[in-house]
């Protein structure tokens, strides 16, 4: 049987999306071998109603549709939770249209390695992406899950592309119907993931920015959720938060979010750890170059001490050797 993980997880955010363009397979399949315990998809759904991981809906900037003369006039400009942008976007296309573009690194100046990589590869469906889990838990005795976020649910529920209802029946269809199920469902959202939560056993997580609120207003703001009260309120329908990584410190002192939520019944899985300086606190740059790494190992160890219960890296491998570390020398 694979072995369960029973340690703060480790999750591959868009895959190794540090040594490979984000949301492809290749990016998937590197995670796993770099020892991640979940791959994370974000998901948007085609014309024809089909899940597929793209970070957002709009795809010029993450494929090479922009070089397909045939796709030129779907190229329009739309209002999306409040954002106008003009681009190319996922639900103007069929699966097939889809599977005729290529992807391409989305951060070409911070990633220029990934963007060798260019052209390579494919936009997966969520399908795709199970059977891949699937496959490579049987080969490496290790359960590697996965961790999909629905994009903008609300706004394509709206248009007639909702996303909760294809994304149970394909977990379900898959025999991840449980709350040992080898998912997390997350959403920026709250309606939805209540809605789910009627759906599903499988275990839920309320992401959180820093700022705003929900882009369905469900409640007045993320730091609303972020109190005592808040965080009570989630463990109502959600299994656990998606902090961003700097609502667990005041500058260098820590917030009492991680102790809230424990107090709260519910885990506490902060987001996103990059090795890009651009990306890092001040206290872990090395250089100016915003490109070059950083101690991005320190500031996992820095989390964990705080006790939270998995984490998101573009970096699996240093987040997996980071884990490893912190365990041998806590």
């Amino acid at each position: 049987m694979p072995r369960p993980v029973t340690e703060p997880i480790v999750i591959a955010h868009r895959g190794a999306s540090g040594s490979r363009p984000e949301h492809t397979l290749a990016a998937y399949d590197l995670a796993i071998d770099q020892g991640a315990d979940f791959i994370e998809p974000d998901l948007v759904p085609t014309r024809d109603g089909v899940l597929v991981a793209r970070h957002e809906n709009a795809i010029g900037g993450t494929t090479d549709v922009a070089a397909h003369p045939e796709f030129a006039d779907r190229r329009t400009t739309k209002t999306i939770d409040g954002a106008t942008l003009t681009d190319w976007f996922v639900e103007d296309f069929t699966l097939a249209e889809l599977k005729t573009l290529r992807a391409r690194e989305r951060l070409p100046q911070l990633r220029p390695g990934n963007a060798a990589y260019d052209g390579r590869f494919e936009i997966p469906t969520l399908a795709e992406i199970i059977a891949l889990a699937k496959r490579r838990t049987a080969e490496t005795g290790r359960t590697i899950g996965i961790y999909p976020e629905t994009k903008h649910p609300t706004y394509f529920a709206g248009i007639g592309l909702g996303t909760d209802l294809p994304l149970v029946a394909a977990l379900r269809q898959a025999g991840w119907d449980r709350a040992d199920a080898p998912v997390f469902i997350q959403s920026f959202e709250v309606a939805n993931l209540r809605h789910i939560h009627r759906l599903t056993r499988v275990r839920l997580i309320q992401l959180m920015a820093g700022e705003g609120g929900p882009a369905d207003h469900a409640v007045p703001s993320y730091a609303a959720m972020l109190t005592p009260a808040g965080l009570r309120a989630v463990a109502g329908y959600a299994y656990g938060i998606g902090p961003d990584k700097a609502q667990l410190w005041q500058g260098d002192t820590p917030t009492t979010l991680v102790a809230d939520a424990h107090a709260a019944g519910i885990k506490v899985h902060p987001w996103t750890y990059r090795a890009e300086n651009t990306f890092l606190p001040p206290r872990f740059r090395r250089g100016d170059d915003p490109a070059a790494h950083g101690d991005i190992a320190g500031e996992i160890r820095r989390a964990l001490r705080l006790g939270v219960d998995g984490f998101f890296t573009d970096y699996p491998l240093i987040g997996v050797e980071t884990r490893r570390a912190a365990k041998d020398h806590p």
